[in-house]
């Protein structure tokens, strides 16, 4: 069984900055790609930014130049730096890990006031 970890999620004034971390735990072999989803209230879930193993990244067109992801393999663990952030930004994040299937953390609430 895979358990997901979030945290550094809270409430930040529009133009700052937060950092989410999330650590994978249980049984893994190997960790195919790690990222962020988000999903803002009356709105689908949406990718917001992936890390493969090998370290390639992608990033939803909304945060391309203020959002940054990096994994650290040996920790089994992914990092969103967010930056210049946005009042439409505001969401609850989803980390999620694709080993054999796809694992969710449970949500981590990002507000970002106006």
């Amino acid at each position: 069984q895979v358990q997901l970890v979030e945290s550094g999620g809270g409430l930040v004034q529009a133009g700052g900055s937060l950092r989410l971390s999330c650590a994978a735990s249980g049984t893994i072999f190997s960790i195919l790609v790690m990222g962020w989803y988000r999903q803002a209230p009356g709105k689908q879930r949406e990718l917001v930014a992936a890390v493969t193993r090998g370290g390639s990244t992608n990033y939803a067109d909304s945060v391309k130049g203020r959002f940054t992801i990096s994994g650290d393999n040996a920790k089994n663990a992914v990092y969103l730096q967010m930056s210049s952030l946005k009042p439409e930004d505001t969401a609850v994040y989803y980390c999620y890990a694709d080993i054999f299937s796809r694992h969710w953390g449970q949500g981590t609430q990002v507000t970002v006031s106006s």
